[in-house]
């Protein structure tokens, strides 16, 4: 397989690639065959042939070809490339070029990189001898590519959402309560949804609860860390663990956590007196046990 490029400097690109023994592919059952890159008006492209028809797609009989926009221009959706572009196939007979002409201009972007043919050709018109497309097992097709504008760079984000999300359980024991001194302390960091958590008890309470209550939250361990806009949707339940009679106290919440708003609970979450009532069973031998589950659903990531 050889391939040939011009390009005019004009936005505009020629390329060519020849397939020799093509009947291999087709007896090898090759699913596709991706050419080279290539460059117009500064973008990557590549021509992506499929022998057999695209599976993917439903295609039977028939060459599947289609033009592909590459490179970190490609992940942007924001930065919108549009192109007219035609494809075409020699016909070795009479040495002319046989077009398929695009004939809309077409908006590439990272949530359509592709375009071009489910059915460019039938199998019978291809290899029919007197068409001059298939002559000695070898063919040559090519793309004509012409990038018309691009947008102007703008912002943009994506919602990926977890199809069969796993709800993750940690328990957190907390000894000595009875000398625990500080406004807030922290669980080992643990891993729900590939991200990083951890539980903060505020022994004295925080904002209106100070003095009154227990105040318990769910937070992201390393929010710095987190990608430009990245927000994480997730499900989740504090509980404070009944030691005696298993009558849990718990809150449940969904929350969008991102590097600002990198947690979320409640300042008050038990009033003290309940909570150090050893009749109660929160308490007992000065330790307490804080269980968190924590379901990750969906994270939204910058374009």
């Amino acid at each position: 397989m050889t391939s040939l490029n011009f390009d005019d400097q004009d936005g505009k690109m020629l390329y060519l690639f020849c397939l020799s023994s093509v009947s291999l592919l087709t007896e090898k059952s090759l699913e596709k065959y991706e050419s080279g890159d290539f460059e117009a008006r500064g973008y990557k492209w590549k021509l992506v042939f499929y022998p057999n028809g695209n599976k993917n797609r439903n295609v039977k009989e028939h060459i599947s070809l289609y033009l592909v926009m590459l490179g970190s221009n490609a992940s942007q959706i924001s930065s919108e490339v549009c192109a007219i572009f035609r494809f075409f196939l020699l016909d070795q007979n009479n040495g002319n070029y046989f077009v398929f002409q695009e004939q809309k201009e077409r908006r590439f972007h990272r949530m359509k990189p592709d375009w071009g043919f489910d059915h460019f050709l039938s199998h019978k018109v291809f290899s029919e001898a007197s068409n001059g497309f298939l002559i000695d097992d070898t063919c040559v097709f090519g793309v004509d590519v012409f990038v018309s504008k691009e947008s102007s760079t703008g912002k943009g984000e994506c919602l990926s959402m977890v199809k069969d999300p796993i709800m993750y359980k940690n328990i957190w024991r907390i000894d000595n309560l009875s000398k625990l001194d500080g406004e807030s302390y922290d669980s080992k960091v643990f891993t729900a949804g590939d991200q990083k958590w951890k539980i903060q008890l505020y022994p004295k309470g925080k904002g209106n609860g100070v003095g009154t209550h227990l105040a318990l939250y769910i937070a992201l361990a390393e929010p710095k860390s987190l990608p430009p806009s990245c927000k994480i949707y997730a499900e989740f339940t504090l509980r404070l663990l009944d030691q005696v009679h298993a009558r849990h106290q718990f809150g449940k919440a969904n929350h969008w956590f991102s590097t600002s708003n990198s947690e979320w609970g409640w300042w008050r979450f038990i009033t003290l007196g309940f909570f150090n009532q050893a009749s109660m069973g929160f308490v007992l031998k000065d330790t307490c046990f804080v269980e968190a589950e924590v379901t990750v659903h969906g994270i939204t990531s910058a374009l």
